[in-house]
């Protein structure tokens, strides 16, 4: 199960990859405004703003992929805590984007299921 964990992990640490490319680079872009259904003039306004929340999302990749590779390595207590830490933010920022904008429901069940699949599987390896 904790194979399965990891693999979960991983993956959300690649979409929370894509959404910091899309947030810090391409936030003015035809893909970027039609990912998160932005003008050109409500991109331009908060290109800032978006740029520096899109490398919130790339820390919390790379704090799980750390975690990802402890594990890899035997180091079961710190790579469990840092996928733990990294995944649980992923769901937690996901959570705070459904509660302030629920009708952005589609886009934080993007961004939360991976990584709650990944704590879920963790909790169930960790009873095993």
């Amino acid at each position: 199960m904790i194979i399965a964990a990891l693999v979960l992990a991983g993956l959300a640490a690649l979409l929370h990859v894509y959404i910091f490319w899309l947030e810090s680079f391409a936030w003015t872009a035809p893909r970027g405004r039609a990912t998160f259904g932005t003008s050109q003039a409500e991109a331009e306004a908060t290109k800032e703003l978006a740029y520096n929340q899109g490398f919130y999302n790339l820390f919390l990749a790379v704090v799980t992929v750390v975690g990802i590779a402890l594990v890899a390595g035997d180091r079961d207590d710190a790579g469990v805590a840092l996928v733990v830490a990294g995944t649980g933010s992923m769901v937690a920022a996901g959570l705070v984007l459904l509660q302030s904008s629920p009708a952005k429901a589609r886009a934080a069940l993007t961004q939360l299921t991976l990584p709650a699949l990944a704590l879920l599987a963790l909790l169930v390896a960790a009873l095993v």
